[in-house]
């Protein structure tokens, strides 16, 4: 079974799911992490020099490679992953999977975020903790719906451990 972690940058989707497949002895795979091998650059070098929808198309191209390869792994999804193309469909369609969203709060994100702002592309320009609340409010607005289908929501406010338990009750 694959397992798709899905949520909003700084959910723990890496963190946990590289623990969730150390417990479940099966490989772990970040989306963002195999597109960046795939390309031999990073993520914000192919968003600045190809563009957002290069980015998408390449993004969904190395998500139905991934479905396709039937790896039974733990797969984390890039944040957006899910919002673009018919990467959810594709998700849900897949046999022998399950998506599984890491809800975390506004308050809890931008605690999260706010001192690692530098390193993720889409937070550089915010100065104060209020912008990072109105744009993590804004930004989870938007993605609801989508982070909504995934077939198990999980409270991911507390500890890796409770989360990952959490996760396997959910899933077996």
């Amino acid at each position: 079974m694959n397992i798709f972690l899905l949520g909003y940058m700084g959910s723990g989707k890496s963190y946990v799911g590289q623990k969730l497949s150390k417990v479940l002895e099966i490989p772990f795979v970040d989306l963002d992490d195999f597109i960046e091998k795939k390309e031999g650059r990073t993520i914000e070098q192919i968003f600045n020099s190809k563009g957002e929808i290069y980015f998408r198309k390449l993004e969904n191209a190395c998500l139905k490679e991934l479905i396709k390869s039937n790896l039974n792994a733990v797969i984390a999804l890039g944040g957006g992953t899910p919002c673009y193309a018919n990467n959810m469909e594709l998700i849900s369609n897949s046999q022998s999977s399950k998506s599984i969203y890491l809800q975390v709060s506004i308050q809890e994100l931008s605690k999260r975020l706010f001192d690692e702002k530098h390193n993720r592309p889409l937070l550089k320009f915010i100065n104060s903790n209020d912008e990072l609340l109105e744009f993590i409010g804004k930004h989870l607005f938007e993605r609801k719906d989508f982070y909504n289908k995934a077939d198990v929501t999980i409270d991911a406010n507390g500890e890796p451990n409770e989360i990952i338990e959490n996760i396997i009750l959910k899933l077996f």
